[in-house]
């Protein structure tokens, strides 16, 4: 059976996102069919519409999403139909040399459906993220599909597939941000303010949040930050060190992803410190440091990718936070959407108005 659902794509390089009708196959091996009820609008989705993942057109947009498993293929058994899941881009394989070394959160072979969803045509469309979620119904890998518990709102447990789950992950597990430490986010967007609340939930005694908009800084108080510093009118590096006793802090997030964010973190840390780039640079970026700096200043210089997150670990663990209210997830919903205004969002998106914009079905 071919399910016929709306969903929003990109069919070209820069053209404005149209709502269309999709093909959606019924799940074969290994597969699962989520109908979806809600799902964030991110930047990676913004990525895919000009160009900057691939050329792989037309996209089927959307990953952050939350949903109840409507079928599954016949060998699926991690999930049933009815059960209510987050969905993830990253189905661990089991079997590569990261998994095997027993760390799935670097898995080099992580999954996706093999059947592709189409336009009425029969086009075949690239799922971003091999997700494609803003549709009514998605056809993803079962091990994409995280079980979670239903009494979560959808429009914030979604939130976990991408950006939010990024900077909880780069404070909580990529920078095994400790109690009493201090913490610097450059950039407060989505994944910069995720970063400040997993800082807060891991019990740093200074969060410091650098934004060049007030209007971010102060969601990044509302998230647990202590302290501010506006990059327009202050030296980053000297405020940062002057609120951390003149040395700096112990763990710097870059959740902007340029060379001069990146700078500014290397050398707002204390020595020893460690920097987590978290933020996505364009493949034109280049960063230039002084080896002798990189060699005397110490500690670790990291990569975070997802969060370094396990979603059937770490997406349960969170979600039961959010439920006992310890992790303001409903924070991070600026507003709820309806499937067609997903191009007026990416607007708000580009000019900071939004920490997300949520489509609900």
């Amino acid at each position: 059976m071919t399910h016929r659902v709306r969903g929003v794509i990109a069919r070209s390089k820069g053209a404005p996102v149209e709502t269309t009708t999709i093909l959606v196959p019924d799940p074969g091996p290994g597969e699962a069919l989520v109908k979806v009820q809600a799902c964030g609008v991110c930047h990676t989705d913004l990525h895919y519409r000009e160009g900057g993942i691939n050329d792989e057109f037309p996209f089927l947009l959307g990953h952050e999403a939350a949903g109840i498993v409507e079928s599954v293929g016949p060998d699926v058994t991690s999930v049933a139909p009815g059960d209510f899941v987050v969905l993830n881009w990253r189905a661990v394989c089991g079997t590569c040399r990261a998994c095997k070394r027993g760390r799935p959160w670097y898995c080099f072979n992580t999954h996706n459906a093999t059947q592709p969803m189409t336009l009425e045509d029969g086009t075949p469309l690239s799922p971003a993220l091999g997700i494609g979620a803003f549709a009514e119904k998605t056809l993803v890998a079962a091990g994409q599909c995280t079980k979670v518990d239903p009494a979560a709102s959808p429009a914030a447990a979604g939130l976990l597939g991408c950006g939010v789950m990024a900077g909880l992950g780069a404070a909580l597990n990529t920078g095994n941000v400790g109690r009493g430490d201090s913490v610097a986010v450059i950039g407060c967007g989505g994944v910069g303010n995720a970063a400040v609340a997993g800082a807060r939930l891991a019990g740093a005694g200074r969060i410091i949040a650098v934004d060049l908009d007030d209007r971010k800084l102060e969601w990044a108080r509302g998230l647990g930050a202590t302290h501010t510093v506006n990059g327009r009118t202050e030296d980053v590096v000297k405020a940062v060190q002057a609120l951390t006793g003149g040395n700096g802090a112990d763990v710097v997030i870059d959740a902007v992803g340029r060379p001069e964010t990146y700078q500014q973190a290397f050398y707002a840390r204390d020595l020893a410190g460690t920097v987590v780039l978290v933020g996505v640079p364009t493949p034109d970026m280049k960063l230039e440091l002084p080896l002798l700096d990189v060699f005397g200043r110490g500690g670790a210089l990291k990569s975070s990718w997802y969060g370094d997150c396990l979603p059937e670990r770490d997406f349960p663990l969170l979600i039961d936070l959010y439920l006992q209210g310890r992790l303001d997830l409903d924070a991070f919903v600026s507003e709820t959407i309806p499937l067609d205004a997903v191009e007026d969002a990416f607007t708000r998106m580009h000019r900071g108005e939004v920490l997300r914009s949520v489509v609900e079905f």
